[in-house]
């Protein structure tokens, strides 16, 4: 996809506070330190676009990126984090599952997992999440250029054994060092828009 116009539109909280024009949204899902803004950085191909951090957690909001005045990707707060109080990750739940279950625009759902390591017990619970709302769901296994190439063949079993995939989604290794799986995150985005 060619990036005429990019910009980080806002952040929220609740639904007063999303965006009105109805554009089309992705949202992407995943554990702290997944590596949710690489992958947005990688997709927009502006290196520090949405801000990464080695400090997991950082993401408190939802954050809407608006791409060629077109769609948004949407990065949610990620889960799995110990360091956030049990009150707030309480909060996050309430936050991220009134957008999900709510948010008519909501197209569909990227889910980032660890390519390196079968997915957590968090990534199973959020995979039968969305999939009991019937959202179209991509499964996008990160950090594999650091798993040997003859080794991506058991991430890919891990991962469909561990979560269950069902007929319909569909799994995509990637890499932001590489740029491996781009094209094919985009195409799965393009369709859902």
């Amino acid at each position: 996809m060619q990036i005429k116009t990019l910009k980080m539109d806002l952040s929220a909280v609740s639904a007063t506070q999303y965006p009105t024009e109805g554009y089309p949204e992705i949202a992407l899902l995943g554990r702290s330190n997944v590596g949710k803004s690489s992958l947005i950085n990688t997709l927009v191909q502006r290196k520090k676009f949405a801000r990464t951090s080695s400090t997991p957690g950082k993401t408190r909001t939802l954050n809407f990126y608006q791409i060629n005045e077109a769609f948004y990707l949407v990065d949610v707060p990620g889960y799995g984090y110990a360091k956030v109080s049990k009150k707030q990750r309480a909060e996050f739940g309430v936050m991220i599952e009134e957008y999900l279950t709510t948010r008519q625009p909501l197209k569909g759902v990227i889910i980032l997992v660890d390519g390196r390591r079968a997915p957590t017990a968090d990534d199973i619970s959020m995979y039968q999440f969305v999939s009991y709302y019937h959202l179209h769901t991509l499964v996008v296994a990160t950090k594999m250029d650091k798993v040997k190439g003859n080794q991506w063949n058991k991430t890919i079993s891990a991962v469909n054994k561990t979560l269950n995939l069902n007929q319909t989604d569909q799994l995509q290794l990637f890499s932001s060092q590489t740029k491996s799986g781009q094209a094919e995150v985009w195409q799965w985005i393009e369709s859902q828009i």
